[in-house]
C-alpha cells in the first residue's frame, strides 16, 4: 500500500507551495525470510533544482505483517494530526491485507 500526503487537496496548488509525505508498506525478504517494511519519506520544492526533491527517508523493517500495519497506522495518524491529507492512494499490495 502506498499513500502520498499533502496539506492541500486543490490540484491547482503550485508545487512550490506544497509539502509532501509518502507512506509505503511493502514486503521483502532477508536471508530467505519474509520481512515487512514501512517507508516514510518527505518531499518539498527545491528552487535550486527546480523540482520536488525527496529527502528524510526512513524505512522501518518489521518481522510480521501485523506489526508493519500497526507502524503504518501510527505514522499515518501522526501525519493526519499535523494537517496532512491523502492526495494519492495506490494499492500495490493485496487488498486482502487490510
Amino acid at each position: 500500500m502506498q499513500e502520498v500526503f499533502s496539506r492541500s487537496d486543490d490540484p491547482k496548488t503550485p508545487p512550490r507551495e506544497q509539502e509532501f509525505y509518502e507512506l509505503r508498506l511493502f514486503d521483502s525478504e532477508s536471508a530467505g525470510n519474509p520481512i515487512y517494511c514501512v517507508r516514510e519519506a518527505h518531499a518539498q520544492w527545491s528552487d535550486k533544482d527546480g523540482q520536488i526533491m525527496w529527502d528524510n527517508e526512513q524505512v522501518h523493517v518489521l518481522v510480521t505483517l501485523e506489526s508493519a500495519k500497526k507502524r503504518y497506522a501510527k505514522l499515518r495518524l501522526a501525519l493526519v494530526q499535523r494537517g496532512f491529507i491523502v492526495s494519492v492512494l495506490s494499492f500495490p499490495l493485496a487488498l486482502a491485507w487490510w
